[in-house]
């Protein structure tokens, strides 16, 4: 039987989870593994400097004391005992577009599948005021799912999938998009007048691309952005070959 691990950034409680697991059993046995708390924007994080808990929820459901990329681990090395067949990360309440894809905890569960050698989905929903309905989001994670387990991705590429609210108007498959992104600090004092800091984003201007994540669910539609771990900026190898021939030049 098809074995699916289902994981998160928001926690074993959130209903994107259950939404998600339910949409993908009719495709294998679905377990999910998944942070006892939050742990959103805490990216590829590993747990190294204190012991890990894993805790017994209910059947094929389990909880970690930790972050995304350690559930995956646990799972693997604890709970399978080897790889499952596809692991499924969301469903994520806001959109894990762009460069945000380097904070996410819910492409980061997605990413560390990819590192294992198993094929990986990220699966994030637009954040919304009121109630979130992940019917859509499920579905299509499901539909891509069956179509990844029938014909995967090439090795160490995972598929970060980006959902409209509503109901979509179909599929786009896209590129990173950029933006103008400039942090915010507030400063704020504690009752004994000490200082605390609240980070925030003070600028976020996306760059127009007609074929970005972005751009494609400001569309309406689903966005599909193949990501892979190697960020090696290839078009920038013969500048680099420059400058070191540059620096051995001078030091001889």
């Amino acid at each position: 039987m098809t074995r699916i691990l289902v994981t998160n950034d928001d926690g074993y409680r959130s209903i994107g989870i259950r939404a998600l697991a339910d949409a993908l059993s009719p495709l294998g046995e679905v377990t999910i593994v998944a942070p006892i708390e939050e742990a959103s924007a805490i990216g590829h994080a590993l747990t190294l400097r204190r012991p890990l808990r894993l805790e017994t929820i209910a059947d094929r459901i389990f909880a970690v004391d930790g972050t995304p990329t350690d559930c995956v681990n646990i799972a693997v090395t604890q709970i399978y005992k080897g790889l499952p067949d596809l692991v499924v990360s969301g469903i994520n309440k806001g959109w894990n577009l762009g460069d945000d894809v380097t904070y996410s905890g819910t492409v980061a569960g997605a990413l560390e599948a990819a590192l294992l050698g198993v094929p990986g989905i990220a699966v994030s929903l637009r954040m919304t005021r009121g109630e979130y309905d992940f019917g859509p989001s499920a579905e299509a994670a499901a539909s891509m799912a069956e179509a990844l387990l029938r014909r995967p991705l090439p090795p160490r590429v995972l598929l970060n999938i980006n959902v409209p609210s509503g109901q979509p108007n179909g599929f786009r498959v896209t590129v990173q998009a950029k933006r103008n992104h400039v942090t915010s600090v507030d400063v704020r004092h504690d009752p004994k007048g000490r200082p605390y800091f609240w980070i925030g984003e003070g600028q976020d201007d996306w760059e127009p691309h007609d074929q970005s994540d972005y751009q494609a669910v400001r569309d309406g539609y689903v966005s599909l952005t193949p990501l892979h771990p190697d960020l090696t900026a290839h078009h920038a190898l013969a500048a680099v070959e420059q400058l070191s021939l540059e620096h051995e030049a001078r030091v001889r």
